[in-house]
């Protein structure tokens, strides 16, 4: 997962997706409901943290971006809360503990290109959730009309304010599908205030079809307790633009 934004330093990514926040209730529901302690996977700059230990909850952040570490703690200094940052790979970490609540939030699943990688994921997992925990996981629901994007068209994707102050730094994307390897090839083009050529990232992400979803958690020990497509808890349906599956283990 270190090649994910890998270019882009923390407050570039969070102005990115400046607007984030449409999750944020229901990740402080499920934490309620849960109790204690919460482990995100891939916690980025501490979005979902950050919020979290703000409502008063013990928090540990994973990620395995120390450019996006170093913004969460920033952040949460700043804030005067208390979040442990782990700089870590979500496929091989021990932490000592268990959680009653591991969350895997805003689609980063997607990060993990092969089943391998997944089952490396979910085994850790494993280990680090209480008897009777939950674990949590926003998924895309793989949308077959941008899957078939020609790769020679660009789209609109975000524009924000440079954080130096320099301007408005306008952000387009194209993507090819390798429907092999079920992984959505995205380049991002950012055409920056100061600089006449744009610069670009590569985002790869892999597709978790909604069975095959299904198949390898359950393969992996997990039973899927609840399933929705948005955050308001309407059951899956093949429109849902997201997976929002709420899992437990078998003992």
């Amino acid at each position: 997962m270190d090649d994910l934004y890998s270019g882009l330093h923390g407050k570039h990514y969070d102005q990115l997706y400046w607007d984030a926040d449409w999750d944020l209730s229901f990740w402080s529901g499920q934490a309620r409901e849960c109790g204690d302690s919460v482990l995100e996977l891939a916690c980025g700059t501490g979005r979902v943290a950050n919020t979290l230990a703000l409502e008063g909850f013990r928090v540990t952040g994973i990620d395995n971006s120390d450019t996006m570490l170093s913004e969460a703690r920033r952040k949460s200094a700043s804030q005067g809360i208390d979040v442990e940052w782990v700089q870590a790979d979500v496929r091989h970490f021990e932490l000592g503990t268990t959680f009653p609540l591991i969350i895997f939030p805003f689609r980063s699943i997607a990060a993990l290109l092969t089943a391998k990688d997944l089952e490396a994921c979910l085994s850790c997992v494993k280990k680090h959730l209480k008897v009777g925990g939950r674990f949590i996981i926003d998924a895309f629901n793989p949308d077959l009309d941008i899957l078939s994007h020609s790769p020679e068209d660009r789209y609109p994707f975000a524009e924000y304010p440079d954080p130096q102050g320099k301007g408005t730094i306008v952000v387009t994307h194209s993507n090819v599908y390798d429907a092999a390897s079920q992984i959505n090839r995205i380049e991002l083009f950012f055409k920056l205030p100061s600089q006449t050529e744009e610069e670009t990232e590569e985002l790869n992400l892999r597709m978790y079809f909604p069975q095959e979803l299904n198949a390898l958690l359950e393969y992996n020990g997990f039973i899927i307790e609840d399933k929705f497509g948005d955050y308001e808890k309407t059951p899956f349906a093949s429109s849902a633009k997201l997976q929002l599956l709420v899992c437990s283990t078998r003992r």
